[in-house]
């Protein structure tokens, strides 16, 4: 690799991030993150990045706000301090689920964390699986928009279905199931849900046949695992034979945990965008690493080749 690239970790996810570098093959990059006593957050980079080609990996999951805040801080030290590209690397987009009005007087809020990234000074923006394809259209700067399911159709194809069903937990989703099924050479089914509020859904009814077959629930998150529960339950009432989930962000807040032990879903099988916190029960959760996926995807921006390669 050329001694004209550097790759920086925020706090968010330092193993994903130490992982990319792997891939890359550089180490990563001396960098301090500190705050004051009233939590004002204050970076310092710890090596001269004149001329550089530099990478920011930093999801913005929980604490959402102060690790946005931190990656806008570093974005902004690598811009005064003259690097000649700055990437986001951000592998979970938050405030993703805000991108559109919903109802009157409510903000667009992944458009408004565009704009801050811009205004931080990014000149390009590697993300993963974002909640709506549209967000790239928020920003100003190429987007690359990277997918975790041929990691997670690999790790599936390893497993024995019965006349497999590859199952959308809502409208919304059924662009990436379809993508799912096709590469897997299986069914479709919709599960039509009415959402009451914020984190509440209610499943309605099922479109297609899952009788008697194997179902594939595929998200893009999981939350508070309610929409992911009430799908697998409404299944197996369908007469499913058994339900695995795949999903891409593990956001898994509030009783997501002990929603998924107690439901009927055999394994939930997630990427490490979001790293899981320590001392929980993860009982039928399985972890994929995307970290190589990254780092093959951050040389190929360093080196301007085609990033839609790595699907092919």
């Amino acid at each position: 690799m050329s001694d004209k690239l550097k790759i920086f970790s925020g706090s968010s996810n330092l193993p994903l991030a130490l992982e990319v570098c792997e891939e890359v093959g550089v180490s990563l990059a001396a960098a301090t993150v500190n705050r004051f006593s009233d939590g004002e957050i204050q970076v310092a980079l710890g090596e001269n990045v004149r001329g550089y080609d530099c990478f920011v990996v930093q999801s913005t999951c929980h604490p959402c706000n102060d690790n946005l805040m931190e990656l806008l801080v570093m974005v902004d030290a690598l811009k005064r301090a003259s690097a000649r590209r700055i990437t986001a690397v951000v592998p979970y987009y938050g405030y993703a689920r805000q991108d559109r009005k919903v109802m009157p007087r409510v903000p667009i809020t992944a458009r408004l964390v565009a704009d801050l990234l811009s205004v931080a000074g990014i000149d390009r923006l590697l993300t993963m699986d974002l909640h709506t394809g549209q967000i790239q259209g928020f920003f100003d700067v190429p987007v690359d928009n990277v997918y975790a399911a041929p990691i997670v159709i690999d790790h599936l194809q390893g497993h024995t279905f019965h006349k497999l069903v590859v199952v959308s937990p809502d409208a919304g989703g059924v662009e990436r199931a379809r993508a799912v099924a096709k590469r897997m050479d299986a069914a479709l089914a919709i599960i039509d849900k009415r959402r009451d509020g914020p984190n509440v859904a209610k499943v309605m009814h099922i479109i297609g046949d899952v009788g008697g077959r194997d179902c594939l629930i595929v998200d893009d998150m999981i939350d508070t695992a309610g929409t992911l529960t009430e799908a697998a339950g409404a299944l197996i009432a369908q007469g499913a034979k058994r339900v695995v989930a795949a999903c891409t962000h593990p956001v898994l807040s509030g009783p997501a945990f002990a929603r998924i032990a107690a439901s009927p879903l055999e394994e939930v099988v997630v990427a490490n965008t979001i790293p899981l916190p320590d001392g929980v029960e993860r009982a039928k959760i399985t972890v994929l690493s995307v970290g190589r996926f990254l780092g093959r995807a951050v040389r190929n921006i360093h080196e301007e080749t085609s990033v839609s390669t790595l699907f092919s």
